[in-house]
């Protein structure tokens, strides 16, 4: 099969597609758990509870796509990543799933019985659920910067040596605290849009605290990050050659991962929007105009993501024990022939999730009111 495109420019673009991906699933899927983790606070009782879960209801689940197509990427595209991430935080990773499942339980079961106490139990899960995957997803990426405790045996056989809890070091519990802000921030741009009265109100007071909190922590975070120890890798590599993480000699350097913005000064604009994207949402919250300042954090969520993949680049996941067999898109990926088939199948069905997503937001535009959920309390979550 002759292939048309070089080894090289489809790692790069599988990087960038993982990166979008990514990005997409914060923004699609990190309001769903921004509206949780923030549920118990917005809405004081019955009827604004069920006005804010459904603001979400009838959208999370096919949000949940983008969370899939991020995963079949990894698998597809980076095995080695797949296989050394879903192995090595196999605990962060099941307690994420485990947030994943209760949701819909959540959703479903608080609207069965009309006990008060059986929807309050369920409403604090559910909020529970969404800061804890919020939390962990943050702590995962500052790991990527620290580092993780594993390393690859001659046969390629992972040995990971660390624990779930020897993932919150401070810099990584950072992370996750800036996650939670950011997510928190978009859920309350989603209710503000969405919801009106007391609801969108509170919402618009989340927003504008938690876009706060995420610009501060964002650059408290550069300023860490300008002084922790990073990867370099200091041998002659080829882009170009087959898959193999012993190929290469990498060692720990003071201050490496933001010297991409330094070669690359374009590279500027992804934490630029990181800033602005909060800033704006908050100014256009404060005019309540829910539309564009969901847009604007959406746009703050991907500035986010991309400056955390733009400063880990090349590497994707790093190791702290062996420097040199750390991951990177250069010596993880599948065969090229694999690679060019699957950016087929993107190309062809990626358009269709945008499309149908599209037109799914669209048909379910309009607000949710507390006379809306009154009216049709049998119909609705």
């Amino acid at each position: 099969m002759n292939i048309p495109m070089g080894y090289e420019s489809l790692r790069l673009i599988w990087w960038l597609l993982l990166t979008v991906l990514i990005a997409g699933f914060a923004v699609m899927d990190g309001f769903d758990l921004g509206v949780a983790g923030q549920l118990l606070f917005v809405a004081r009782n019955d009827d604004q509870r069920r006005v804010a879960v459904n603001s979400i209801g009838p959208v999370w689940d096919g949000n949940q796509v983008w969370f899939v197509l991020g995963g079949g990427a990894v698998f597809a595209a980076f095995p080695l990543l797949y296989a050394a991430a879903f192995s090595g935080l196999y605990a962060a990773m099941f307690l994420v799933l485990l947030t994943f499942i209760v949701r819909p339980v959540c959703i479903d079961f608080r609207s069965k019985v009309a006990d008060p106490r059986w929807r309050a139990t369920w409403d604090t899960i559910l909020s529970i659920a969404g800061l804890v995957a919020a939390l962990l997803f943050g702590v995962a990426v500052g790991n990527l910067f620290l580092g993780l405790p594993f390393h690859f045996t001659a046969e390629l056989r992972l040995v990971y040596t660390g624990g779930l809890f020897g993932l919150l070091q401070p810099f990584a519990l950072l992370c996750g605290l800036a996650s939670v802000a950011m997510l928190l921030m978009h859920g309350a741009a989603w209710l503000l849009m969405k919801t009106a009265g007391d609801v969108a109100e509170r919402a618009r007071r989340v927003l504008l605290v938690a876009a706060g909190v995420l610009i501060l922590l964002f650059a408290v975070g550069g300023l860490w990050l300008a002084r922790l120890d990073g990867f370099a890798i200091t041998s002659a590599l080829d882009p170009s050659a087959p898959s193999n993480p012993f190929a290469k000699q990498v060692i720990r350097v003071p201050g490496i991962w933001l010297s991409v913005y330094t070669r690359h000064p374009w590279a500027m604009l992804a934490p630029i929007i990181g800033f602005m994207g909060p800033l704006l949402a908050c100014l256009f919250a404060w005019w309540r105009q829910g539309g564009i300042s969901f847009l604007c954090s959406a746009l703050g969520v991907t500035g986010v993501i991309f400056t955390a993949a733009l400063s880990l680049f090349p590497f994707l996941l790093p190791s702290e024990l062996d420097p040199s067999v750390s991951l990177t898109l250069w010596d993880a990926s599948s065969s090229q022939r694999t690679l060019f088939i699957m950016l087929v199948a993107v190309l062809v069905f990626l358009p269709i999730v945008v499309l149908y997503t599209s037109w799914v937001f669209s048909v379910l535009r309009g607000k949710v009111t507390e006379a809306y959920v009154r009216e049709h309390k049998q119909t609705l979550y």
